[in-house]
């Protein structure tokens, strides 16, 4: 469904001496996506997975390269993707169903079928009875299903996350991963999601794409082999030598990166 062809990033700026200096991102991204996959994009901290994801949404165009969704360009802002972001990003003036109702809205979509639609959503993220409320009366767990429900309001292809769990307690963190696999599943969205956290990649990704130092290249995919429902019995699936081998493995790319691969 997403498929990346020789993609390079470089970002320009003119120096103080008048001279270009030049920023390489990406370097030659060539891998695809398929349908109702859940990808995770895993690297060091300025690797450009932020910036991959930008690319996708069509708010940043390569500097060589191409990006199709279904066999079309992604240029320009992509309305069938549905972005959760990870600082939140509600308005605060608005209510619980006045941020879930935004992107519909925006696209002229009908008052009372964008509330039926929110509502849906709203239920669907277990924050039904809080549609009143504003994002400074939830706790953070509660402002990210919110940006879920956003995102999955507008029924978009391809739903992007960057980090969205990272500033969440553990606790809360490993409830929102497996509610987050049952709504993937359930809806047959295809994801991209980007974190730091090894553990997390092997739970949610049914492939888990390795990004180098930058300029980043693709230094591995891993395909998952763990099996669905993955979001049951999460401390057994843990427990697994399968598990456990897999994330050793990853830890170990991301360790001994820029030895071999620059």
């Amino acid at each position: 469904m997403i498929k990346a062809e020789n993609l390079s990033v470089t970002f320009t700026r003119t120096n103080s001496n008048g001279g270009i200096d030049r920023n390489e991102v990406l370097q030659d991204l060539n891998f695809e996506i398929k349908r109702s996959e859940f990808c995770v994009i895993v690297g060091p901290s300025g690797a450009g997975k932020t910036t991959f994801l930008r690319v996708v949404q069509g708010l940043l165009r390569p500097t060589s390269g191409i990006l199709t969704i279904d066999g079309a360009r992604a240029e320009g802002p992509q309305r069938d993707c549905g972005f959760v972001f990870q600082n939140f990003g509600l308005l605060p003036w608005r209510t619980v169903q006045g941020n879930v109702e935004l992107g519909l809205q925006i696209r002229h979509v009908p008052a009372g079928k964008r509330h039926d639609i929110a509502n849906r959503y709203i239920r669907m993220v277990g924050l039904d009875g809080f549609q009143h409320h504003h994002p400074h009366e939830l706790s953070g767990g509660m402002q990210q299903r919110v940006g879920l429900a956003r995102a999955l309001a507008i029924d978009p292809r391809v739903l992007l996350m960057d980090e969205p769990f990272a500033a969440l307690d553990a606790q809360t963190r490993e409830i929102m991963q497996a509610e987050l696999l049952q709504i993937q599943h359930r809806e047959k969205k295809t994801a991209i999601f980007v974190t730091h956290s090894i553990d997390e990649a092997v739970l949610l990704g049914d492939r888990i794409v390795v990004f180098t130092k930058r300029p980043s290249r693709i230094l591995e995919i891993v395909e998952n082999p763990l099996p669905h429902p993955r979001w049951e019995n999460v401390e057994e699936l843990r427990a697994q030598p399968e598990y456990n081998r897999l994330r050793l493995h990853i830890a170990r790319l991301l360790k001994n990166m820029g030895k071999d691969d620059q």
